[in-house]
């Protein structure tokens, strides 16, 4: 007879399957980057879940139900498509025999079925407990199936070897740690079955790259979990004969570095979506970059004299806070600039408003959040905008909805010490201006020269959209703001 050493408590409750939602920007698929709840935690309506990875932003994606997790169906660092079920919650724990697992989801903003709208931050508050239960079994033990799962695979409820089966033969994102070939465990008709090595996604392909068979890999885990460190045991273990040779390429200092120095790094997220987006607009507006460089010190005196202001004061002031104020003065002259190119319709659409773009390099890489109707705030007013833009982009924090509908974009190089580049325009707009680094530069003054403030701009445009003359007045207007603030005052 064999032990039955599945968990015995059965799934009670009503099981709904929550799955990735569609956020309102077109994407197909996210990373799972953390899970922010266990197995076993009780959560409550707009308690977060997982913060999740789109190719435009992090996201937190709260809970459309309060009761108890109950599987967890995705793991971190896979990709998920949109529609694919990624957690499971018991809505009613303790309420009798499980119900049928039901799988709810709606897009972003839409009305679901149960009457509530699902946004980005949560849903229409409903009661739900706060308690938080302990959580059940072993640290990075998976859930066992439910008991009809188990029976569906053609086993009986609460044996070891039949919760491998369903595990394996669902194929859900939840079940993703069994693997072919393994250790055999006796079942009730005596037969000996297969019972699958257990390793995350990521491990498995680890293995499969060393050439490691993971049915010959000892666990260091209590659970049985077969880790990366496992993998690279078995590998450099001479006992491993399935393992392809790791070719060692010495280093200077006497190390060894395996893989022949390569390290490769699947395309995803924010890094895929701004490559296309790159590749899309180098290719299909003809860029034209001009330079320009300016003598910046009265604007650095400005700043200076602006810092001392009481009504400055806890607010940080920038030379990109002057240069955006200096872009928003100078498109009222030359609104081509603030203008896109609708080849569909055949038609150069015009902005009565600046959306103005923000380069942001994040640890996930460039994002562009823009701040809405730039154009209508004062110097105060676009000197906090921007330092919580940064704040929120430095956290990786900025929504989907934060970088859509820019109309012109900076990027300030000069932070990273720069003088100038070629910035290529983001999509949907028809310029960009780059920011250089501020040096101080000997500079000719009234005949004499002197040691002042310099900075280089570089203005890419669409050649579709801005002619030379117009690009070139636009550039000379922003450099004239920063040479002398005072000419704001004509403009």
């Amino acid at each position: 007879m064999a032990q039955h050493t599945a968990s015995n408590a059965p799934a009670t409750g009503r099981i709904r399957q929550f799955p990735l939602p569609d956020v309102g920007e077109g994407l197909t698929e996210a990373e799972i980057l953390e899970w922010k709840v266990a197995v076993g935690d009780t959560v409550t309506v707009n308690q977060i879940l997982v913060e999740i990875e789109t190719a435009k932003a992090a996201v937190e994606l709260p809970s459309p139900w309060a009761g108890q997790v109950h599987e967890l169906l995705a793991e971190p660092g896979v990709t998920i498509n949109v529609g694919t079920p990624i957690i499971s919650i018991d809505t009613e724990p303790g309420a009798g025999p499980a119900a049928d697992v039901e799988e709810v989801g709606s897009k972003i903003g839409e009305v679901a079925a149960d009457g509530r709208i699902a946004t980005l931050v949560g849903y229409i508050p409903a009661a739900g407990s706060s308690a938080r239960r302990p959580r059940k079994g072993l640290p990075g033990q998976p859930p066992a199936p439910t008991a009809a799962a188990q029976l569906a695979a053609g086993g009986e409820p609460g044996t070891a070897a039949d919760a491998v089966k369903a595990g394996a033969t669902h194929g859900e994102p939840g079940h993703s740690l069994a693997s072919a070939g393994g250790p055999t465990v006796d079942t009730d008709d005596g037969a000996p079955r297969t019972q699958a090595p257990l390793a995350a996604p990521p491990v498995r392909k680890y293995a499969k790259d060393l050439g490691v068979d993971l049915a010959s890999v000892s666990s260091s885990r209590d659970d049985g979990v077969i880790t990366r460190a496992d993998v690279a045991a078995a590998a450099d273990s001479p006992a491993a004969g399935d393992s392809a040779p790791v070719e060692t390429v010495a280093v200077q200092g006497g190390g060894a570095r395996q893989g022949g120095g390569e390290r490769r790094v699947p395309i995803k997220g924010v890094r895929k979506m701004t490559a296309q987006a790159m590749v899309s607009s180098a290719f299909t507006a003809p860029h034209v970059t001009e330079f320009l460089t300016v003598d910046v010190t009265p604007m650095m005196q400005l700043r200076e004299r602006l810092k001392a202001r009481r009504d400055f004061a806890g607010v940080k002031i920038t030379p990109l806070t002057f240069a955006a104020r200096a872009v928003c003065i100078a498109a009222r002259r030359t609104p081509e600039v603030n203008s896109v190119w609708d080849e569909a319709a055949g038609e150069i659409v015009f902005k009565d408003y600046v959306h103005l773009g923000i380069a942001a390099a994040t640890p996930r890489g460039l994002v562009v959040p823009n701040i809405r109707d730039a154009d209508r705030m004062s110097m105060l007013e676009l000197a906090a905008a921007l330092g919580e833009l940064t704040d929120i982009a430095r956290q990786g924090k900025t929504s989907p909805a934060a970088m859509a509908g820019g109309t012109f974009t900076i990027t300030n190089v000069g932070v990273f010490g720069v003088d100038t580049g070629t910035p290529i325009i983001n999509p949907g707009e028809s310029a960009i201006l780059a920011l250089g680094s501020i040096k101080d530069l000997p500079w000719v003054v009234d005949g004499q020269i002197a040691v002042r403030k310099v900075c280089q701009l570089a203005l890419s445009f669409d050649h579709r959209v801005i002619d030379g003359q117009q690009g070139s007045e636009f550039l000379a207007d922003v450099g004239a703001l920063l040479a002398d603030p005072g000419m704001a005052m004509v403009f």
